[in-house]
């Protein structure tokens, strides 16, 4: 058997080598089975979404739907007043495929369709599992899928794209709620008014949310219905297609939130009960309906689910040019439990029996095929419950993700904001949450994400301030409560994107220190879009301190992109004293600062680097961003030598202000 890496480079995983090999192994099996032992690429395999759905032809059209248990079915819409009729009816193919053609002059461009399908015991209304546009009609509020075929379709400008990954730097976004307007935004206004700020920002990648279509808008796009159409109630195929064309004309790679890990529950609209079974596309058994979720699991030991999924990952490459994707709940698929309750303490957690192979074996096999498709997609795992290997390469025994989200961070800041006075802040455990990882798997760090945003939680800035936002963020109004916050947010950023060892992540808004939470529409709050928007005037207003933020973290991604390959240079702990609040480290030619002490300010402050000139580019505390302005940026720092002959690093002293941060350069 093969010695692989991952065991190699982790003696603590040798015990667990069977575990790993055998799982290792069984991708391997699969694979050759879907390609028939190399006969055929696993991108060949994955071609489902040229072949099943509707297509144009040369004279007409054809429809194809996977539909086994089914005795009959028809296409259905207005061009026959929604019945059943002979010429709309489906012939069967082998291996339960379907078919139809239809003359050209049948079907239009705009026509809303279903399926009729009908089973030993009943029949009902479908939409196809492969429909790649949908529709809801504004007053029954009835989906239907449409024919998407214009005459001038859109034709991206920007080809062979290639996404700057040193660093990562993800702006990750709702489409819907980026709108100032309460209202669900769409595609062009994304286009139009959000990207711009995202641009001048310096990130160069957007995480785009709620892509797939789902039937109920406050799901956050989590509980998918028509998973290769994107939805329609941000605008058409053509408007998504041109907001990725002008991303990538500005240098952006845009990474879509797929989401595989589940489906709706829906049978109308989803794939619950497709041709009146319960098991097509998920299993059939206990293991039907996540119990926490709501919604169905995929059966992903079957041949035609791993076909559909692979096709999904590949269309939406291929289609839309999406330069990859950040796969959602991970951690569910991991496990059979799903990863609820299990306190994955140690790694014989990981290796007990509860390992989901099925699930592990697709998730490797769309790794495998995503690079295959476009050998510079980017694919990025959320899961939180640590299991080794899930961004190593597959020839060394892991999953395949080229990033892992770090999604202890969040949790430690937000545990620490809410338990512990600033003035008991440990740097230690500051340093090792935000450096504690494995070597050879690069991580996501993010301080906050959508998740700490949503109704029933806090973003950062709302846990340092609370209701003092709400009456005291003017610039001419000096309050406590505000500028410890603002000082805070501040530096959690700094340190947190800083101590990145692959990519950085920041959610729509919460650069500035966006208000109050995340509530889409629903009958609780009246059906209210009030909480379902971004209030971009507010950093626009100069009057109001939520620019200082805003501001900050521009200058702060700047920064960090003007460092090449950051992410991947080494990083040095300087200094450390949890006493006095000071955490000091260094990374190329930039020497980070921080002294979280609520109270404490030190004048000559040492310690030892390189011999050198040291310039400050980065400052917490400038007048600029909201500080007290107490540092005189023009200083260079020069270090001095020690007293040990034997020491051949020297003493740089500098001043650094309470509870502020400061970036020098060396020169």
């Amino acid at each position: 058997m093969k010695k692989l890496r991952l065991i190699q480079n982790d003696p603590w995983l040798k015990p667990f080598s069977e575990a790993i090999s055998g799982r290792f192994a069984h991708v391997m099996d699969m694979e050759k089975r879907l390609t028939e032992n190399g006969k055929y690429s696993l991108s060949s395999f994955a071609d489902g979404a040229l072949y099943f759905g509707l297509h144009q032809t040369n004279d007409g059209w054809v429809f194809r739907e996977w539909a086994p248990n089914a005795t009959n079915i028809f296409l259905v819409g207005p061009f026959n007043d929604w019945r059943e009729c002979d010429d709309y009816r489906m012939r069967r193919l082998k291996d339960g495929v379907w078919e139809i053609n239809l003359p050209k002059e049948l079907l239009h461009h705009g026509d809303l369709y279903k399926l009729k399908i009908h089973w030993n015991g009943g029949c009902g209304e479908r939409i196809p599992a492969w429909a790649t546009r949908v529709v809801q009609d504004d007053h029954t509020k009835i989906f239907s899928a449409q024919v998407w075929a214009p005459e001038d379709p859109y034709s991206f400008q920007i080809s062979n794209f290639k996404p700057d990954v040193s660093p990562l730097l993800i702006y990750e976004c709702h489409i819907g709620m980026a709108s100032e307007q309460e209202k669900v935004g769409t595609y062009s206004e994304f286009r139009e008014m959000v990207l711009p700020r995202i641009v001048a920002d310096g990130y160069n990648a957007i995480q785009i949310m709620a892509i797939q279509e789902h039937p109920y808008y406050g799901s956050f796009g989590y509980h998918v219905s028509s998973f290769f159409a994107a939805s329609s109630r941000f605008g058409t195929p053509d408007e998504l297609k041109e907001l990725i064309d002008e991303a990538h004309r500005n240098g952006i790679a845009v990474i879509m939130d797929i989401v595989h890990s589940h489906a709706v529950k829906n049978v109308v609209e989803g794939l619950g009960l497709f041709d009146g079974t319960p098991d097509l596309y998920f299993y059939g058994d206990s293991r039907r309906e996540h119990p926490a979720w709501d919604s169905l699991c995929f059966d992903y030991g079957k041949n035609q689910v791993l076909h559909f999924l692979l096709s999904n990952c590949k269309y939406w490459l291929e289609e839309y040019k999406f330069d990859g994707f950040r796969f959602d709940g991970v951690t569910s698929m991991l496990y059979k439990s799903h990863g609820l309750g299990d306190s994955f303490g140690g790694y014989e957690s990981y290796y007990n029996g509860n390992q989901d192979d099925n699930a592990i074996c697709y998730m490797t096999l769309a790794n495998k095929l995503i690079h295959e498709v476009n050998p510079a997609a980017i694919t990025i795992a959320e899961e939180v419950s640590g299991m080794p290997g899930l961004a190593a390469k597959i020839d060394d025994g892991g999953f395949g993700f080229d990033y892992r989200m770090a999604m202890g961070v969040p949790d430690y800041w937000i545990k620490l904001i809410k338990e512990r006075k600033d003035e008991d802040w440990d740097t230690r455990g500051i340093w090792w949450e935000l450096t504690n990882r494995r070597a050879e798997e690069k991580t996501i760090s993010y301080a906050e994400s959508h998740d700490q945003a949503l109704v029933g939680d806090k973003t950062i800035i709302f846990r340092l301030i609370d209701a003092a936002m709400y009456w005291h963020m003017q610039k001419e109004d000096s309050d406590f409560t505000v500028n410890r916050g603002i000082a805070l947010h501040k530096m959690i950023r700094l340190v947190t994107a800083s101590t990145m060892n692959g990519g950085y992540l920041n959610f729509m808004g919460n650069e500035f220190g966006h208000p109050e939470w995340i509530d889409f529409p629903r009958e609780g709050n009246g059906w209210s879009h009030k909480y379902a928007r971004r209030q971009w005037s507010l950093v626009d207003n100069k009057g109001l301190k939520y620019h200082y933020l805003g501001d900050f973290d521009k200058a702060m991604v700047h920064l960090i992109r003007s460092q090449k390959d950051f992410q991947a240079s080494p990083i040095y702990k300087v200094w450390d004293n949890a006493g006095d609040g000071i955490l000091v480290y260094r990374r190329l030619s930039l020497v980070f600062i921080f002294n979280f002490h609520p109270v404490k300010s030190y004048t000559d402050y040492g310690v030892l680097v390189e011999k050198g000139a040291y310039k400050p580019v980065l400052n917490t505390d400038s007048f600029k961003f909201g500080g007290y302005g107490s540092v005189d940026e023009s200083i260079t720092h020069f270090t001095l030598r020690d007293e040990d002959p034997k020491q051949d690093l020297q003493w740089l002293k500098f001043y650094i202000p309470a509870r502020s941060a400061i970036v020098l350069r060396r020169e």
